[in-house]
């Protein structure tokens, strides 16, 4: 198991003092708790418009790609393959994807999230889009020889849960794979999310979609006092 520290690159204890009184007014809006696939729709369209142009304000942008993605795909270029970076955000992670060579493109549900994204990279290689996962284009079914899910999965709950995992599934093409960053929790402990980190069993769903795990790593992120463990693990399409 390894561990590392996440933290903004700036002024890290102005940014928390920032985000933590964003988290607060963030969880007291209309869908923040859950709700249809509309109520999370709406929830996460306001955060990035009442963000006001502060990263801070977006709970899960950092300004930089996650470490575990970036160490994957050192050790995994790219070399031209197609790659999907979900529910994209402010967009480091698909940046990284495309540093690595890969020909990647980028969605986010909020149309406010990809007008962000594309001014902070306004000559990126990206092909950022505004799209549902749940209703994706019908020519990215099966299309791309990586899909990069990190932290999508554990911000929905109930039926939309449920559904993501074949949604995710769907988009990786035959002998392609599925890197999956999350949270998680030991099964059966209790979440109060946002986030509702991933147990053991909901992992598992992924292999019963007919992916096999080919990697598995536990590792800690450390924010302040919390000691948060994650997971990354890599799903393989049969051919």
């Amino acid at each position: 198991m390894t561990k590392e520290s996440e933290a903004p690159a700036a002024d890290a204890t102005d940014f928390a003092a920032r985000r933590d009184a964003a988290r607060d007014r963030l969880d007291a809006m209309f869908g923040a708790k859950g709700g249809d696939a509309d109520d999370r729709a709406a929830w996460f369209e306001a955060v990035y418009q009442t963000a006001g142009g502060d990263p801070a304000a977006v709970p899960w942008a950092d300004l930089a790609p996650k470490p575990q993605l970036v160490e994957w795909v050192a050790a995994n270029p790219g070399k031209g393959a197609r790659a999907l970076d979900v529910a994209c955000g402010l967009g480091d992670n698909a940046e990284a994807l495309a540093s690595a060579g890969y020909h990647t493109t980028a969605f986010d549900l909020s149309t406010a999230a990809i007008a962000w994204v594309e001014a902070r990279f306004p000559d990126s290689e990206v092909v950022y889009r505004v799209a549902d996962l749940f209703a994706p284009p019908e020519d990215w079914r099966g299309a791309f020889d990586l899909v990069h899910e990190c932290y999508t999965l554990q911000a929905l709950a109930g039926d939309l849960r449920a559904a993501a995992f074949g949604a995710l599934a769907d988009l990786v093409r035959p002998g392609g794979r599925l890197l999956v960053i999350t949270r998680v929790r030991p099964e059966g402990a209790e979440a109060s999310g946002p986030p509702w980190p991933l147990m053991p069993s909901e992992l598992a769903r992924f292999d019963a979609l007919g992916l096999t795990r080919r990697e598995d790593e536990a590792y800690e992120v450390t924010k302040g006092e919390r000691v948060i463990p994650h997971r990354r693990v890599v799903f393989a399409k049969a051919e």
